[in-house]
């Protein structure tokens, strides 16, 4: 008979992808390419430009949204704004409305579609050379459109995103997301570098409008309608770059169910995206690295993280077990209160530990570079400890959820 397998066995090779992932980023953050997009300045083009912002129920912030966008720093003959109106059933008509006599500031109402109608409304109403969008809950920086100009330089380039953070985090865990996104930021820019982005966020995402005209309009998506539009332009041929100094932020969930609503749509969207209509996608030599190699982590990343998460609560539960078992007929004054000291000697220190302690340093370090690179202020101390300390714990459970959700085929609504 085969002795029984350690669960340490069985998270060894997934610790090692992850920590070659991330040394694969690290070492492709140095790479040339990678090096001449962060060289990379604004110049003299200035294309004409539409920025189309879905609403829905957005009262409180689609017009610091669009002062925002007004505030751009690029010529007003060149930039207009099309606020689109899906549906709202709050005061989000009345705000838009204010906006309407602005010459550079178009509003459009529409029955309720969902926000893939009203890009592709917005996109109908214009006919600027590039096409952005820019959720209602999002700001801009004045000189985030003209970073974004410069990647556009050459045809094959069909989409280019920008840098996101939190937007004035304010408890530990929009501090966890915004450590999170400036990592992000670090690791986006340095798949770009390689042609491997698979979305491109609602954020201040820029696109040509020859190239949406060749792949047709958005989608529904599975309610990531970004990340199907990316792929659907990565099979098409396109490139999707990213200018790491386009700043943006975002408003984010301000507590952990509405984070694990959140994020469960965004990887249910993503698992019936690569799995379904994009699937040719996956372990495809033609598609490069996004094919052969980053696609494959994502899909192996959300099982490894379950798999870890319950060897993990496993662990926990035997090692508790073992401690009542043994402290059972031990005084309680004793077993509350040790008398003895700490010892650096007898620490665990493990490969499994080894491997785990550097794969969190290798992930402290993209946030630190993220930082760097996107030129981002702010603190990002909390952020940083609080999305070392906790995010292992909770984004197992989006990933569990939504793992579910794909799988017994499971649709959730997400709009409050």
């Amino acid at each position: 008979m085969l002795p029984p397998m350690s669960p340490n066995l069985l998270a060894y090779p997934f610790l090692f992808l992850a920590l070659f992932f991330e040394s694969f980023v690290l070492v492709t953050l140095l790479s040339e390419p990678a090096r001449k997009a962060r060289a990379r300045r604004p110049g003299d083009e200035e294309p004409s430009v539409a920025v189309i912002v879905p609403c829905w129920n957005e009262e409180s912030t689609i017009a610091a949204t669009a002062e925002s966008l007004l505030a751009l720093d690029y010529p007003v003959d060149k930039l207009e704004i099309i606020l689109v109106n899906d549906g709202s059933t709050d005061n989000t008509r009345a705000a838009m409305d204010r906006f309407d006599a602005h010459p550079q500031v178009r509003v459009i109402h529409k029955e309720n579609g969902g926000k893939h109608t009203a890009l592709n409304a917005g996109i109908a109403e214009t006919s600027a050379e590039l096409v952005g969008c820019l959720d209602a809950d999002s700001f801009v920086e004045p000189d985030a459109l003209r970073e974004i100009i410069p990647f556009f330089a050459r045809n094959e380039v069909g989409a280019v995103t920008a840098a996101m953070s939190i937007h004035q985090p304010e408890n530990l865990i929009q501090h966890m997301q915004n450590a999170e996104y400036t990592f992000g930021i670090a690791m986006r820019h340095a798949l770009a570098s390689v042609n491997a982005l698979y979305v491109t966020p609602g954020p201040f995402s820029f696109y040509r409008r020859s190239a949406l005209e060749a792949v047709g309009p958005f989608r529904h998506g599975h309610q990531t309608e970004d990340m199907e539009m990316a792929l659907r332009l990565q099979r098409a041929g396109y490139e999707i770059e990213n200018a790491p100094r386009a700043r943006v932020y975002t408003k984010s969930p301000d507590t952990i169910p509405k984070l694990i609503k959140q994020r469960t749509r965004w990887t249910t969207g993503f698992l019936r995206n690569t799995l379904g209509e994009y699937r040719s996608l996956v372990w495809n030599r033609r598609h490069g690295v996004l094919g052969v190699l980053v696609l494959p982590v994502a899909l192996i990343a959300v099982a490894s993280s379950i798999l870890l998460f319950t060897i993990a609560i496993v662990r926990t539960v035997i090692s508790l077990i073992n401690a009542f078992q043994i402290r059972s007929g031990i005084p309680l004054s004793y077993a509350l209160f040790p008398h003895s000291t700490f010892d650096w000697f007898y620490f665990p220190a493990g490969s499994f530990a080894f491997l785990a302690a550097i794969t969190v340093v290798a992930s402290i370090s993209l946030i630190i570079i993220g930082k760097r690179i996107s030129q981002t202020p702010g603190g990002l101390k909390l952020g940083t400890i609080s999305y070392v300390l906790l995010y292992g714990f909770i984004a197992p459970l989006w990933l569990l959820r939504a793992t579910a959700d794909a799988t017994i085929g499971r649709h959730r609504g997400w709009r409050s």
